[in-house]
């Protein structure tokens, strides 16, 4: 990992977009070492993190109630989309099926700012409906003008450092990073540039 990646998880550095992500991250974590080692959150499961997130929401009026409804854009299996009303952005909702804790998506959140600052989240806030949690982010909304080529897609990753681990999932052995579904839906295509809007990201923990 790189120290300028590190310093993004810790706290120390980033950008715009990633200070209330960041600031949400630690309030999960217990804290950090002198040393500054990233630790793990004290709540050993979902449930304890969603009702920590509840009180974070409520003490700092971070609930988020302008889900724009009338402009309902898709879903998959972890989040709903909306188009923002200045037409330049899109307001997700997010569960995190797909991650083991609500720490680890905030963690893949962050690395998404730092390797895709072109389509960089920012955390607007939360969500609840029928009983669900969400997180609520906000990302540019990316025109397709063509399709994406999977196969230079991968060329253009592995000139990038990571490597090909099975049908669209790649890792970085020296940032320690694994970038799964990356999909022709998740990656789009304008004049010839890769965009990557979503993808699920997770440190590659020994």
């Amino acid at each position: 990992m790189t120290d300028e990646l590190r310093h993004i998880l810790e706290g120390t550095g980033g950008i715009t977009e990633t200070d209330l992500i960041q600031t949400t991250l630690f309030y999960l974590r217990k804290g950090q070492t002198a040393s500054g080692k990233i630790e793990k959150s004290k709540f050993v499961n979902k449930e304890d993190e969603v009702k920590h997130l509840t009180t974070f929401a409520s003490r700092y009026h971070l609930w988020y109630t302008a889900i724009p409804q009338n402009a309902y854009i898709g879903e998959g299996a972890e989040q709903k989309v909306y188009l923002n009303e200045d037409g330049k952005n899109v307001i997700k909702i997010n569960d995190t099926i797909f991650y083991l804790s609500w720490e680890d998506y905030f963690v893949s959140l962050l690395i998404h700012n730092y390797l895709f600052p072109n389509t960089a989240y920012q955390l607007l806030g939360f969500y609840q409906q029928e009983n669900i949690f969400y997180a609520v982010v906000k990302q540019p909304f990316i025109e397709s003008t063509e399709p994406t080529d999977l196969s230079a897609l991968r060329l253009f990753l592995e000139n990038n450092g990571f490597k090909h681990k099975k049908n669209n999932d790649f890792f970085h052995p020296e940032l320690g990073i694994i970038l799964e579904d990356l999909h022709d839906e998740n990656v789009l295509t304008n004049q010839g540039l890769f965009f990557f809007i979503d993808s699920a990201i997770y440190l590659i923990t020994h």
